[in-house]
């Protein structure tokens, strides 16, 4: 919700927003004084769609924590939720528990709403997959002196030499693969013990079991996403053949090239761009892009820059890249217009360009054909979607992890003389930069522990700040 000025007042979530937006409009509808005071100040509203509910939580705090909407008094703190770290680069990898997702190259899976999960997951792979949990960077035998997980048969003992470091490799990659949803298999034997606990009478056993399965399932369809049906290489092969056939393509198409649009309220404009090789997806040559030229939530000019970008006369992608038989736009025909109108611009006219509508999976045209709705069980809409899909996933992952390195940012780090410690003095006093932007000079340079010059410097960063977000 914003108020008249355009600034954020309050950040919510909904599985039916219609309902949600109305309840708060309803006549005669007896309201805290809070909420009342927010529906006299809502002037406009804005929205996003997420994949799911853990998504959902997710967001709202970021966006909670990033722009500090006066309604909202939850989730305003740093308080962050769990996720499950395990660095690859290890020599005997493992699994811990942290609140801050950084990109380090190390494997993050989280973060989850719920803390209680994320521990379950976290001592499920353990057990299952003789992970170890000990902390020491090389455990040996002085560790196992301390530790019972060999005792007890949950640990494949590194540290004894009982597992070579191959095999540990390969239980570690299992259970990664688990925790990404991978492993369905893993999660149905569970569930297959929690049902014969439950026939036998070992009631407490099975509660044990139904708890775990319930946490698995929360933590591993956080990491699902929307997939075709796996796509053999004979798969892939009919579905190129059946699309060059649909959209009137002299051959089938050998390189696929697919572009997604991503941004939150109009900020931090990212573009993915994702290849299929012979109808497959092929991760060598999956691309980012920040958008550059482009303010504001406008996905047609934006994937125009891409297109300008990939293919004309400077880009450097030209040599390191294969050259697409097909580009694909994820979205309508206002994205496919611009792509085809860039191409023009640079002088690239033998591309063939499509446009793919999510609502119907709809391959939009631009040629004075109508638009095709392929059959649902298509080889060719399957090689698409599945792209499609893969150009979402990269493009939101990349998005998500700018989005959160603004949120750790702090414009209090444009101030000369204010380092780390003398930052958090300030926000621990006054709470926020909207608590900073209304202390007197004085006051800051009391608790910060300098002179005037630069508390009135800060005051003046925060007054700015709390100005376009408070």
């Amino acid at each position: 919700m914003r108020d008249r000025r355009g600034v954020i007042i309050y950040v919510g979530k909904a599985k039916n927003l219609k309902r949600r937006v109305s309840s708060y409009f309803r006549p005669g509808a007896k309201h805290a004084p809070k909420v009342r005071s927010m529906v006299d100040t809502v002037y406009d509203f804005e929205f996003m769609t997420v994949k799911n509910e853990a998504e959902s939580l997710l967001t709202e705090a970021s966006l909670i924590k990033k722009y500090k909407p006066r309604f909202n008094i939850l989730m305003r703190d740093d308080k962050r939720y769990l996720a499950l770290k395990a660095d690859p680069s290890a020599t005997w990898p493992r699994f811990a528990c942290c609140r801050i997702v950084r990109d380090d190259g190390a494997r993050y899976f989280g973060p989850f709403p719920s803390a209680p999960v994320v521990r379950a997951a976290k001592d499920f792979v353990e057990k299952r997959y003789g992970i170890r949990e000990c902390e020491a960077i090389a455990p040996d035998a002085d560790c196992h002196r301390h530790c019972l997980a060999d005792v007890i048969r949950t640990c494949s003992a590194p540290c004894l030499g009982k597992i070579s470091q191959e095999k540990y490799r390969e239980r570690f990659d299992e259970a990664c693969a688990f925790l990404e949803g991978r492993r369905p298999q893993v999660l149905a034997e569970v569930e297959a013990r929690m049902r014969e606990a439950a026939s036998a009478g070992d009631y407490e056993n099975a509660a044990r079991l139904r708890d775990t399965v319930f946490a698995l399932k929360e933590m591993t369809k956080a990491h699902f996403i929307r997939k075709a049906p796996h796509l053999r290489e004979d798969d892939a092969a009919r579905g190129l053949l059946e699309l060059a056939e649909a959209i009137g393509l002299k051959k089938p198409p050998r390189i696929i090239e697919c572009v997604d649009i991503s941004n939150l309220f109009g900020t931090d404009s990212v573009a993915s761009m994702v290849v299929a090789k012979e109808g497959l997806p092929d991760g060598r040559y999956y691309r980012h892009f920040r958008i550059r030229t482009v303010v504001g939530a406008d996905d047609p000019r934006s994937m125009a820059e891409v297109v300008r970008r990939r293919y004309g006369p400077d880009s450097t992608l030209l040599k390191t890249s294969p050259r697409a038989d097909l580009f694909v736009c994820d979205g309508g025909i206002t994205q496919l217009r611009a792509a085809r109108a860039a191409f023009a611009e640079i002088g690239v006219m033998d591309i063939p360009t499509i446009g793919l509508a999510e609502r119907q999976e709809e391959v939009v045209l631009d040629d004075g054909r109508e638009n095709l709705l392929l059959p649902r069980d298509s080889q060719a809409l399957f090689v698409l979607t599945r792209l499609r899909d893969e150009a979402h996933r990269f493009a939101i992952t990349y998005h998500r992890n700018l989005r959160e390195r603004h949120i750790r940012e702090s414009v209090l780090d444009e101030v000369t003389g204010i380092g780390a410690a003398k930052k958090m003095k300030l926000l621990k006093k006054f709470r926020s930069v909207y608590g900073i932007a209304r202390a007197t000079i004085g006051e800051i340079a009391a608790t910060a522990g300098v002179g005037e010059a630069t508390a009135t410097e800060v005051r003046r960063v925060a007054e700015s700040a709390a100005g376009e977000r408070i």
